[in-house]
C-alpha cells in the first residue's frame, strides 16, 4: 500500500509541476501570450512564410546569442492552426563560417515552394522549400530544404546575384508570376547609388539562379511584397498592391516585369511598431485568404531573456468605398478559438461622467474587445486600457470634431460610418492592435506596462454615446499546453 501511496504523490506532484501555478515557461511578465516570440534572444523581421502540408511555417531574422540585433540567423517556427507555435532549430546560419557580427550573416529574405522542381535538388517525396536571403556584403544567396526546413543546404554556386553588382541590396522577395511563366525577385537597393532612387528593384529568372534586370520603382524602404488581391472580393476585379517595409503601400498594375501605380503611397498602418510585414505563399486555394504577419519593432523587453514579437496573423483584402479602393486588415478568425469568458453588452445608452462604468466587471491583460458605438452628440468617446491603481493606463480616444482616432501619441483619420465608429482591439501583455471600422485604420503598437493593470474604463465626454454592441472576451494563452507536452516527453 505504501508503494501505491508513494506513486501517485509522485503523480500529483509531477502533475502539479506541469500545470500548476510555479509553470513559468512563456509566463514572465511581459511575455506575450497569444502573439508569436522566441524562447531566448532577438527576434525581428520575419523572412519567410510558408503554407505546406498543413503546416504553417514562419522564418525570421534571430540573433541566437544575444538580444541585440547583430549576428543574424533564420529562426523557424512550426504551427497547424497560426496559433499554437512549435519552435524548430535555427533555420540559416552565416556563410562562409563568419563569426562577425554583421559579415555573411543571414539577412531578410523569403522562401519559395519550388513545386516543378526550377533548382534541380528535389529529393523524396516533398517539394523543395528554396529560401533567399541576403549575406550581408556578401551578395544575394540562395539556401534550400527537402525536408520541410528541417534541414538547410546551401546552393553550391553562391551568390546569385553578387554584392558590387548591386550596392546595398538587402531583402530580395521572389515569387512565381503565372500568366509569363517565370520567376520574379523584388530586391531593395539603391538605383546608382542614389539614396533618393533607393526603391525596389524588379528582377526576372526562368531558373531562380539567373536573375535579369528588369525595372525599378523608387520611394520605398525596408523589405517588399507585392500581392494581386481581389477587389470587393470580386474574382473579376483585381489589383496588385506594392507593400513596404513600414507598410506603406500603392496599387497598380504588374505585367511580370514593370509596376504602374495607380494611384499614391499610402498607410496600412498608424501605430509605432509596425514593421516587415509578409504574406504567406502557398495557402490552398480551398482556403484562398491572403495571410500577413509582421514584426512589432523597437519594442523594449526589459530584463526579458527575449526581445521582440510579431503581431497577431491578419488577413488582408482590397474594398471600394466612395474615397477610394484600400487595403483592409483584419485578425484572422481563428482567434475565436482562444475565447475564454466573455462579457457583453448592447443598446446601452451613456451619459458623461466617471461615476459610471459599464466595464468595471473586467479585468484581463489578453483581452478582445470589439464593439460598435454610435456617436449620438458626443464630442469623444474612448477607453483607458490596462488600469492600475498606482498608474493611468493607456487611453484610446476617437474626437468626433476632428474625426481623429488617437493612440500612444499617433492618431489617424477615421470617418464615421452612418454616425458610428466600429473598434476590435486586441490587448496581450507587451501590444495593443486597434483595428478600426472593420480594418479600414490599424494601429500596431508594442508597450511595456509600469504594472500588472488588469481594469478598463469606457468614457464619453461633452454629450452622449449609444453602445450599440460591445463584446469584451479573454483570450487564453497558445503556450502553457505546449509546454505541458514538452516536459511529459521529457519525463
Amino acid at each position: 500500500m505504501k508503494k501505491y501511496c508513494i506513486f501517485f504523490i509522485l503523480i500529483f506532484a509531477l502533475k502539479s509541476t506541469i500545470y500548476g501555478q510555479n509553470v513559468q515557461y512563456y509566463n514572465e511578465k511581459f511575455r506575450p501570450q497569444y502573439h508569436f516570440s522566441p524562447e531566448k534572444n532577438y527576434l525581428g523581421a520575419p523572412c519567410g512564410l510558408v503554407a505546406y502540408d498543413g503546416e504553417y511555417h514562419l522564418f525570421y531574422q534571430h540573433n541566437p546569442r544575444s538580444n541585440e540585433p547583430e549576428y543574424f540567423h533564420w529562426g523557424h517556427a512550426v504551427s497547424n492552426d497560426l496559433l499554437h507555435w512549435e519552435h524548430k532549430p535555427v533555420a540559416i546560419v552565416p556563410d562562409n563560417q563568419s563569426e562577425d557580427k554583421e559579415f555573411c550573416t543571414a539577412g531578410p529574405g523569403s522562401i519559395i515552394v519550388d513545386h516543378n522542381n526550377t533548382l534541380g535538388v528535389q529529393s523524396g517525396n516533398n517539394k523543395t522549400f528554396v529560401a533567399f536571403y541576403t549575406s550581408y556584403q556578401c551578395g544575394q544567396r540562395i539556401a534550400y530544404s527537402n525536408d520541410k526546413g528541417t534541414t538547410w543546404k546551401k546552393y553550391d554556386k553562391n551568390p546569385i546575384i553578387s554584392e558590387d553588382d548591386t550596392k546595398d541590396a538587402i531583402g530580395p522577395k521572389v515569387f512565381w508570376y503565372e500568366p509569363g511563366q517565370f520567376w520574379v525577385m523584388l530586391l531593395t537597393r539603391n538605383l546608382d547609388n542614389d539614396e533618393r532612387k533607393k526603391g525596389f528593384s524588379i528582377y526576372t529568372s526562368a531558373n531562380l539562379t539567373d536573375w535579369n534586370y528588369e525595372s525599378h520603382v523608387a520611394g520605398f524602404k525596408g523589405s517588399a511584397d507585392l500581392i494581386e488581391v481581389k477587389v470587393n472580393n470580386r474574382s473579376d476585379d483585381k489589383r496588385w498592391v506594392l507593400i513596404s517595409g513600414n507598410g506603406d503601400y500603392m496599387l497598380g498594375a504588374f505585367d511580370g516585369k514593370t509596376f504602374l501605380a495607380e494611384t499614391i503611397r499610402m498607410k496600412c498602418d498608424f501605430g509605432d511598431n509596425y514593421d516587415s510585414p509578409q504574406t504567406f505563399v502557398n495557402i490552398p486555394e480551398s482556403d484562398g485568404r491572403i495571410i500577413q504577419i509582421a514584426c512589432m519593432s523597437d519594442a523594449d523587453f526589459k530584463d526579458m531573456p527575449f526581445s521582440g514579437l510579431m503581431t497577431f496573423p491578419s488577413q488582408l483584402s482590397l474594398k471600394k468605398i466612395n474615397s477610394g479602393t484600400f487595403l483592409i486588415r483584419q485578425p484572422i478568425d481563428e482567434i475565436e478559438r482562444l475565447y475564454e469568458k466573455t462579457h457583453s453588452w448592447e443598446n446601452k445608452k451613456l451619459i458623461p461622467g466617471i461615476n459610471f462604468n459599464l466595464l468595471k466587471s473586467v479585468k484581463g491583460d489578453c483581452l478582445r474587445i470589439k464593439g460598435q458605438f454610435d456617436l449620438m452628440n458626443c464630442e469623444a468617446f474612448g477607453f483607458v486600457l490596462r488600469l492600475y491603481k498606482k498608474t493611468s493606463g493607456v487611453e484610446l480616444t476617437y474626437n468626433v470634431k476632428r474625426q481623429v482616432l488617437s493612440i500612444f501619441g499617433q492618431s489617424v483619420p477615421l470617418e464615421p460610418v452612418d454616425n458610428k465608429i466600429s473598434l476590435d482591439i486586441l490587448i496581450d501583455r507587451a501590444s495593443i492592435e486597434v483595428y478600426a471600422n472593420n480594418g479600414r485604420a490599424v494601429m500596431t503598437n508594442s508597450y511595456m506596462p509600469d504594472d500588472y493593470g488588469l481594469d478598463y474604463f469606457l468614457y464619453n465626454t461633452g454629450g452622449e454615446i449609444n453602445v450599440d454592441k460591445l463584446e469584451i472576451t479573454g483570450l487564453n494563452t497558445v503556450w502553457r499546453e505546449a509546454e505541458g507536452k514538452k516536459k511529459s516527453k521529457k519525463k
